[in-house]
This record gives C-alpha cells, structure tokens and sequence, in this order.
C-alpha cells in the first residue's frame, strides 16, 4: 500500500486554497461544504455521488461542487485514491465572476463530472503553481482562464465582445520589456495599460496569441540568453532576469529553447574557455 499523502497550501495573493491526497483507500461519506471545490483525480477509480445523482469517476476526471452541493465517493476498486482540490470561498468566486462579465452572479454546476483536457491542463498548472508558491502572474493567469472555462461549461453567456485594445496592448507589452527583471502581476498591467485583470488577458491573447505571463517568459527567456552569450553564469542569468531561482530559468528555458542554460552557454564559452586556459599556462 502506497504512504498516504495530505497536503494543504493557502495562498495569499489568490485566497484559495489546494489540497493534494495520494495513497487514500477511505470511503468519504455524503457531506457538503459552503465554499467551491474544484477538484481532479489523478488515480484510483470511484462511485462519486452528488445531489442524488450516481457517477463513475476516475484519473483526468475533473469535479466541481458548488457550496451545499451534496458529495461523497466509495472505492471502485483496489487501487488507492489520488486527488487535488482548489477551496474557493462565495466571496473569492463572486469577484472573480464580476470581474470576467462584470456581474454579480454565482455559478452552479448541473453536471459535477468535467472531462476537458484544457481546462485539467490549466487546473494542474494552478495547482502546482500554488503548492510551489510560484509567481503571482502566472496563477493569477491560470484562475481566470479557468473561471471562463467554467462560465463556458455552464452555460453563462461571456461579457460583449472585446473592443480593439492594441494600444492599451502595446503599453503593457513597453511596461514589460522595461520591467522583466522586476516581480510584476497583473495588477500592475492593468495600471498601466487602463485595462481590468479578464480583459487585460483576453486582449493581450488575442493580440498577441500569448498570454502576458508567457509573453513575460518569452522576454525574460531573450534576456537570459543574451547573458549566457557573454559568458554569465545560469545562476547570474536567472537572478538579472526576473526568474525566482536557477531551477526556474532551467525548467523554463529548456521548455522554450530545447537546452538547459548550461549547455546553451557551453556553445559559446566552452572554446573560449579553453583558449583563455591555455594562455594563462607558463
């Protein structure tokens, strides 16, 4: 039997929480809570029941529980339970509702049960984001990527279409390319473009076919390249660059480029380094 895992994380900047468990054979009896939960199997197969109704749950399955929304699940099988959960209040919810359509409006779900690869991909990066205690940008991006999916899912209608933003657009991308080795979120895009937080990332996606933290990335990704061809190290790389640590600027310049940054700066310093070498020798 696998080691049981619980974990629970609270993020500040977001105000919801996440929860992983791994390892459960427990059966959860029918209970509700008055806060959203947003949840994804990861392993193990069970009955989930859920306001009277009976469905078969597994790995990838998304779940979504409005507050009192009746829930529990038993065990189809042997293999143990694997899940993480995002804890969103009424208030958090209600916010970043009227924030995306600009009305004051809560969601209920008639199908608890979700198989939608977007949005399991946009849930696990949240979820990692906040057990990892990543950059506030790109969980914020995330949220609100999902709270439209979910509008979507639904069947609320989405706000009226997008007017022409390029400019507020290019004055967020100037901010960015000004600010890239500084903490930035999306509040202080929304300052400088005039633009609020759903809009901002709509926008800016549209126009630039990224969103802002990717964009972010991308930028950052240039700077630390151009840093490693004139023979900084990753480390001073990642610090003069905006990336929270070392292990950050490896994962995402190997996600963008194909290289670790050691091995890109080894093509341009591992011949100068031999020669300099060479020369200091008596």
């Amino acid at each position: 039997m696998p080691k049981e895992v619980r974990e629970v994380c609270y993020d500040e900047t977001l105000r919801i929480e996440a929860c992983r468990f791994a390892g459960l054979a427990q059966t959860f009896p029918t209970h509700f809570h008055e806060y959203y939960v947003l949840g994804c199997m990861e392993a193990g197969r069970r009955w989930l029941f859920c306001n009277n109704k009976e469905y078969p749950i597994g790995a990838g399955d998304l779940l979504l529980f409005a507050p009192h929304d009746t829930h529990g699940c038993t065990p189809c099988g042997m293999e143990p339970l694997s899940y993480r959960a995002l804890h969103v209040s009424r208030e958090i919810m209600l916010f970043l509702i009227k924030d995306h359509t600009g009305e004051e409006a809560l969601p209920a779900f008639s199908n608890p049960v979700l198989r939608d690869p977007e949005m399991r991909t946009l849930f696990l990066s949240l979820h990692e984001g906040i057990m990892a205690r990543r950059a506030e940008m790109e969980k914020e991006e995330a949220l609100l990527q999902i709270v439209s999916l979910i509008l979507t899912q639904c069947g609320q209608t989405e706000p009226a279409r997008l007017p022409s933003c390029g400019e507020e657009i290019r004055r967020a991308c100037a901010w960015m390319q000004a600010h890239y080795a500084d903490h930035i979120t999306l509040a202080d895009l929304c300052r400088c473009s005039g633009l609020g937080r759903s809009t901002l990332l709509r926008a800016f996606t549209k126009e630039k076919g990224v969103t802002p933290y990717r964009y972010l990335q991308a930028l950052r990704i240039e700077k630390a390249r151009e840093l490693l061809e004139q023979g900084a190290v990753p480390v001073q790389a990642a610090l003069a660059t905006g990336f929270s640590d070392q292990s950050h600027l490896t994962n995402t310049f190997r996600t963008l480029t194909g290289l670790s940054p050691a091995a890109y700066r080894r093509i341009f310093w591992s011949a100068q380094d031999k020669e300099l070498l060479c020369i200091s020798r008596p």
